[in-house]
């Protein structure tokens, strides 16, 4: 468990080191993690999958202290779409990958996040994909005006 403890510190240290308070911060990739289903408190939502364990525990109170929610979970999806990673002989599906997204002003710019079990990838895991809705404000340069006398 020492090793997690140290990835997850390793990942505040650099979310501090590289971004500002008001950036939008996104953290993605496999946590090995379970956090279950049911919400809690705006970080996790209703449709997670399975049961909560230790490094679900661990990845909820990484959320709490950085102000993140995990994406993946607050959407609802067919049967299909929740699961991240299946056991060997197809003996078992896990929700443990996921989409960490920064509880800041634009938190529901998202609007859908799942897994696509089938995607041709080679790998074990099912790539986790979210569709964000982003407004761009045009700037406008202020202009500056002498007066004469």
């Amino acid at each position: 468990m020492r090793e997690v403890e140290d990835m997850y510190e390793k990942i505040e240290q650099l979310v501090d080191d590289e971004t500002k308070n008001k950036d939008y911060t996104v953290v993605m990739g496999d946590f090995n993690a379970v956090v279950g289903e049911g919400k809690e408190n705006g970080y996790v939502g209703h449709y997670g999958l399975g049961y909560h364990n230790d490094r679900g525990q661990m990845l909820v109170d990484f959320c709490k202290r950085r102000q993140m929610y995990i994406a993946n979970t607050w959407f609802t999806q067919d049967r299909t779409h929740p699961y991240t990673w299946m056991k060997p002989r197809n003996t078992g599906r896990y929700q443990i990958d996921y989409i960490l997204l920064s509880k800041c002003r634009y938190w529901n710019s998202v609007c859908n996040a799942k897994a696509c079990p089938g995607a041709n990838n080679d790998s074990d895991h099912n790539p986790v994909v979210a569709r964000w809705r982003v407004k761009l404000k045009k700037v406008l340069k202020a202009t500056v005006r002498s007066i004469g006398f």
